[in-house]
């Protein structure tokens, strides 16, 4: 492998560490808080329901 391969694979591989690092805990923070949020629906899934409700 030439030397211009290893730089670019070090390159790409200090890309993939640095956004795992700063992306990482956002999406752990997103997964522990998407949790049930009990019975019923609300927000656009609520609009929509109730929009195929009324066309149906």
């Amino acid at each position: 492998m030439s030397i211009a391969h290893r730089r670019s694979i070090a390159t790409f591989l200090r890309i993939v560490a640095f956004t795992a690092f700063f992306v990482g805990p956002v999406g752990a923070f997103a997964f522990a808080n998407a949790g049930d949020k009990g019975p019923g629906m609300t927000g656009a899934g609520f609009v929509l329901y109730m929009s195929l409700q009324r066309n149906g």
